[in-house]
């Protein structure tokens, strides 16, 4: 009787915070995500198959690999961890995958210097068919606080008749009202464009629907389709002004490592982070071939996705199958990524002189005839002169030249 009333009093409290005392939605949590949020996401790899090993070993792993100390930090467990509710309607995890229970692991991740995640939905079920949180948002806040939860992904399976931004306001409130910082990610597959909505509510929100491991393709699963790298990207046009440090476009989770090319794995990783996108990396850090691993660790790549300024790469132009886009760093820096989209390879010549970039975003502009810049081959990670000589490269099929453009001083 005493825990029940102790619970019946923990929820009436949040919820009286929710409704009329909890500050402002993303006021009460200001640190977080100040820069896209790095991890790693059990689904792309796993898919239902996950268990308290499987998290352990790839928090390891983590650690092994140098993904940590590069700046993953989030071990995030999606669907298919839940057990059922109890008589008063909390969550418990799957006791055979989890037999340890939530909270030792969550101990377990952060004794590693990470930080853990879970999963739910805003519906009745999750995709996998197991409990949503609809009707329960303020019990599993509660829940995933006492566990030590830091990030909570929040799907949209299950959602007929609810209205997404109430749904995920919900949610949100019930994160704040129970007091741990949780990184909160919108997972609304961008149908009600929650990017016109969502800052404030949370600090990420899917603009698409399912990435897939591939370069350039559509998989049609009859209800619904799942999209390759390339047509993910091509969804992010028009979305720049909505995101920035706090509150980001979320382009779904990566797919290095998980059966792309090397070429193709280092394009995906170039663009997401040229994107400002979330890096949750998806493959099976445990049995991680040195090609990919490089990919994910190359700290040049991640510095230009964490940048301080947040600002959204924009794409200066496309002609046969390649792409050029730029990115305004902190400090008058700019990255620029020269994307070969083509089954085959691409010459480059670009006539720096001859061309002037202006991102109405930021509100910085390059004019190359008037200001000399240093280059640096971020994959290379080579010197690779300056903009005084016009870029001659040659970018092989489905691959990437990105370089680091720092002004130089005095020019």
């Amino acid at each position: 009787m005493k825990r029940t009333l102790l619970l019946i009093g923990c929820l009436a409290l949040a919820a009286t915070q929710a409704q009329g005392q909890a500050p402002p939605a993303g006021k009460l949590f200001p640190d977080l995500a100040r820069t896209p949020p790095m991890g790693w996401n059990s689904w792309n790899k796993f898919g239902c198959d996950v268990s308290e090993k499987l998290i352990r070993e790839t928090a390891d792993a983590m650690v092994a690999t140098g993904m940590r100390d590069a700046g993953y930090t989030y071990v995030n467990i999606d669907d298919c961890w839940h057990g059922q509710r109890d008589s008063l309607g909390f969550i418990h995890p799957d006791a055979q995958r989890f037999p340890s229970g939530m909270k030792a692991l969550a101990d377990y991740i952060h004794s590693k210097g990470l930080k853990m995640g879970v999963y739910s939905d805003a519906g009745w079920k999750t995709c996998g068919g197991k409990p949503g949180s609809h009707g329960y948002e303020f019990r599993d806040a509660l829940t995933y606080a006492s566990w030590g939860v830091d990030y909570l992904k929040y799907d949209w399976c299950n959602t007929d008749g609810l209205a997404a931004k109430g749904a995920y306001m919900t949610m949100g409130e019930a994160i704040r009202a129970a007091g741990r910082p949780v990184v909160f990610s919108m997972c609304e597959w961008g149908t009600a464009k929650p990017w016109e909505w969502a800052k404030g509510i949370g600090n990420l929100w899917r603009t698409t629907g399912d990435i897939t491991a591939c370069f350039d393709c559509i998989v049609d699963h009859g209800t619904w389709k799942s999209w390759g790298a390339m047509q993910i990207l091509d969804m992010q046009q028009g979305l720049r002004s909505f995101a920035g440090p706090g509150h980001w476009n979320d382009p779904d989770m990566l797919e290095v490592g998980n059966g792309m090319t090397t070429n193709e794995d280092r394009a995906h990783f170039s663009m997401w982070s040229m994107l400002a996108a979330p890096l949750i990396a998806g493959n099976d850090l445990r049995a991680m071939p040195p090609e990919v691993r490089a990919i994910l660790t190359n700290r040049e790549v991640i510095a230009v996705n964490q940048d301080s300024l947040g600002v959204q790469a924009l794409r200066h132009s496309a002609a046969d199958s390649v792409e050029v886009w730029f990115k305004p760093l902190a400090g008058g820096d700019w990255a620029m990524a020269v994307l070969n989209r083509a089954r085959s390879p691409r010459h480059v010549a670009f006539d720096w002189k001859q061309e002037t970039v202006a991102d109405s975003v930021s509100g910085r502009s390059a004019t190359f005839a008037a200001t000399a810049y240093r280059l640096r081959d971020l994959w290379t990670g080579r010197d690779a002169g300056t903009t005084a000589r016009p870029l001659a490269a040659d970018v092989p099929a489905h691959d990437v030249l990105m370089l680091r453009l720092r002004a130089r001083p005095g020019a």
